[in-house]
């Protein structure tokens, strides 16, 4: 700051207004990757309970039968990617950051006062299955399989939460928050230890819902092989897993599942990444 005459006046640097976007992507950092060890599972639901209200029972016929599963080891995100990382990536790649994704960051930096250091930790929203599923490749990774998701949020001995049988709370998910402008409501990505998954993953129940792999088949449970299930050849839909920010309770359960058009971009999906062991 520079004094003429008694008046203050900043110099250009400080000035200038400091572009957000970037703020944020320079803020990014990486989260670490857990394993999952090789080793069987319970997919799916199985009919226990005939109480019309109960967790127990499944969201729907898709999740049926439940399936023990076998799965090779794998290493998977323990974080959702951030909305720091996926704007690095934008850039990295040249990419135009979405309309969706500029309005939001306009919007919440000017009327809502965020910084960039809270926002550059918000789960990526937004993005569509096949920006998901490049984003992870060029970090030499993947998406999960719909299975090995599903390993990876309930354990091997089938919890209906990733933090076991109670329902959800405030505390273990972020969920069953409603904004008139559809403003998210949601969670850093390294945040949520008291709901983590056996295995240590956050958020693998509400914050943001999250593309995997496979297409979505509605009776592919019957048919699955018992090893290393990859999904469908085909589909309309790619699966969601997980539950969101703005979910119900039963949409958090590990084993609900949901399906997307690959183009669609909500403000409630977002997506973490996998590898396969070396």
């Amino acid at each position: 700051m520079a004094t003429l005459m008694g008046v203050a006046f900043l110099h250009p640097a400080t000035a200038a207004t400091i572009d957000p976007v970037e703020a944020i992507a320079t803020l990014a950092s990486n989260a670490p990757m857990l394993t999952v060890a090789e080793g069987p599972f319970l997919m799916g639901t199985a009919r226990t309970s005939h109480e019309p209200f109960s967790f127990d029972l499944q969201y729907d016929d898709t999740e049926q039968p439940q399936r023990r599963v076998w799965l090779s080891q794998y290493d998977i995100d323990r974080d959702e990617v951030s909305l720091g990382e996926y704007l690095l990536w934008l850039r990295q790649q040249q990419h135009h950051i979405p309309e969706e994704v500029q309005k939001l960051i306009d919007h919440v930096t000017t009327i809502h006062a965020m910084q960039p250091e809270t926002l550059t930790r918000w789960p990526a929203l937004y993005v569509t299955w096949p920006e998901a599923s490049d984003y992870c490749r060029t970090r030499d990774k993947r998406l999960p399989t719909e299975a090995e998701w599903e390993k990876a949020a309930r354990g091997d001995s089938g919890k209906l939460f990733p933090w076991g049988q109670k329902p959800p709370t405030s505390a273990l998910a972020m969920f069953g928050q409603y904004h008139a402008h559809e403003i998210p409501i949601v969670a850093s990505v390294d945040s949520g230890e008291e709901g983590r998954s056996p295995y240590g993953l956050h958020h693998m129940a509400g914050n943001a819902a999250e593309w995997v792999e496979d297409w979505f088949g509605i009776d592919y449970y019957a048919t699955m092989p018992d090893r290393n299930p990859q999904g469908p050849a085909t589909g309309r839909y790619k699966v969601v897993r997980g539950g969101s920010w703005k979910s119900a309770p039963a949409l958090l359960r590990t084993a609900t599942r949901s399906g997307a058009s690959p183009d669609r971009r909500a403000a409630t999906i977002g997506f973490r990444c996998a590898r396969s062991a070396q």
